[in-house]
């Protein structure tokens, strides 16, 4: 007779710990199962020669969804918060020049010229439409403010979110808010002022843990304890046979035996390649809309320097978060994090002062990347900074990570793909998903999701 579990969650990642656990805070009977060795997907942490690396994502924003989750995890202690006022730059003829993080900013910019800066002034006073069908990031950039800004601002902007190409990204599905503000204010900067009297005038602060932020994922696991197993992979799912209890039969691998498991909900956490394979049993459909969500490559390069040999004026006086950089700059590099000057503990300090920087190439424009060996993407990512901040010596230490498949891409049209995603979820009660694919590839936005997902279980379930 099969063990009896309510819910089975499948895929340890962000969203598949967030959601257990929300599920499992609950008081509902909940196993969380990931098929590798670890919980965490992309998320880790590793320390190596006395720095401290993120892998995967290098901070978070303090949304709501995650502050409340922290709290309730007793992490507040080990949370760090960046200095909001830290510089940003941009890669401008091989200079670093800051963003401009304000209409004020915009104004003085050389990043763009006086014509895009003409077009920025008169935008509150030009009511516009978006088009009926869904728009790109590119053509909308174009349409309200031209191509100087999409070149130079935005474009370095969205590699550095979505390690997307700008031409392909809908704007809908990417940035709502933009659509939505033209929709109802026809001004973007008029819909934007508006909503700044109203209250919303705070930046979320950028954050990350003492330990690195792995200290999230690993403590969810933790307090999860016996709900939560790896090593363990998902062989099968199918409905209840005619004549049993409504719900899901699952060959669950585990230690070297396969587990039969009876559950009435099972919630997919995975990427769209593995819950494609785990649901076409269920629903032929599944498959072929999954495999519509493309994936961008990229490599991770994080680097520690000795900061001696650093000659970048701006990074040893001011510090900042780091940079992005144009295509039109010819580099591979998308951007590099300057880890050790947003959080303490990334580099020593003796018996001399280290600094610790992460490197992001590829992505939707770059695919080639992922046929690139390791040590040629160290050896670019090197060249690229050293050109970059004037480093004169080699790195103290170097980590490289790739992944085939690293980032969901919202390119046109994935709203239907959202939509016809949860149109057959609901024609199969009990089923749902979860993941950076739906509802947004951060860590706030995949936990709020995943908060949501446990919500809707729990009013299945009831």
């Amino acid at each position: 007779m099969p063990a009896l579990q309510n819910i089975l969650v499948i895929g340890g990642g962000i969203s598949g710990l967030a959601c257990a656990w929300r599920l499992h805070s609950l008081g509902l009977p909940v196993l969380l199962v990931e098929r590798s060795g670890r919980f965490g997907g992309m998320i880790d942490t590793v320390e190596k020669s006395g720095f401290r690396f993120d892998i995967g994502p290098q901070s978070f924003l303090a949304t709501e969804a995650l502050d409340t989750l922290i709290a309730k995890l007793g992490l507040g202690r080990e949370l760090l918060c960046a200095d909001p006022r830290a510089p940003r730059y941009i890669l401008s003829r091989g200079r670093l020049v800051a963003a401009p993080l304000s209409p004020p900013a915009l104004l003085r910019t050389p990043l763009v010229g006086w014509q895009t800066k003409l077009r920025l002034l008169s935008e509150p006073f030009r009511r516009t439409h978006p088009p009926e069908q869904d728009e790109s990031i590119a053509a909308f950039v174009r349409r309200k403010f031209g191509e100087d800004l999409l070149a130079n601002l935005a474009a370095p902007f969205i590699s550095g979110v979505y390690a997307g190409d700008p031409e392909w990204l809908s704007l809908a599905s990417t940035f709502p808010v933009l659509r939505r503000l033209e929709e109802e204010h026809g001004s973007v900067i008029r819909g934007a002022l508006k909503s700044r009297r109203k209250g919303q005038r705070n930046r979320p602060s950028l954050c990350n843990f003492r330990a690195g932020l792995v200290t999230l994922t690993r403590l969810l696991a933790e307090k999860l304890g016996d709900q939560a197993r790896s090593g363990a992979e998902v062989a099968m799912i199918r409905r209840s046979a005619p004549g049993e209890s409504p719900g899901f039969n699952i060959a669950l691998s585990y230690r070297g035996s396969i587990e039969p498991l009876r559950v009435s909900a099972v919630v997919v956490a995975t990427a769209t390649d593995q819950a494609a394979r785990l649901l076409s049993g269920i629903e032929p459909r599944f498959a072929e809309v999954l495999g519509r969500v493309e994936y961008a490559p990229v490599a991770q390069v994080s680097a520690g320097y000795r900061l001696a040999e650093i000659a970048e004026p701006k990074l040893r006086q001011r510090g900042g978060f780091g940079f992005l950089i144009p295509r039109s700059e010819g580099l591979r590099s998308l951007g590099t994090v300057w880890n050790s000057f947003l959080f303490s503990g990334r580099a020593p300090d003796s018996p001399e002062r280290m600094a610790s920087f992460t490197s992001f190439l590829g992505g939707a424009t770059d695919p080639e990347i992922r046929n690139c060996p390791e040590d040629e993407i160290a050896a670019t990512a090197h060249a690229e900074l050293a050109r970059v901040l004037g480093i004169r010596g080699s790195p103290v230490v170097q980590h490289v990570l790739r992944w085939e498949r690293a980032l969901p891409q919202y390119n046109l049209g994935h709203a239907g793909i959202v939509r016809t995603l949860r149109e057959l979820c609901a024609g199969n009660p009990g089923l749902f998903l979860a993941g950076n694919y739906l509802g947004g590839p951060s860590m706030g936005a995949c936990v709020e999701q995943a908060n949501k997902i446990a919500e809707e279980v729990a009013k299945f379930c009831a």
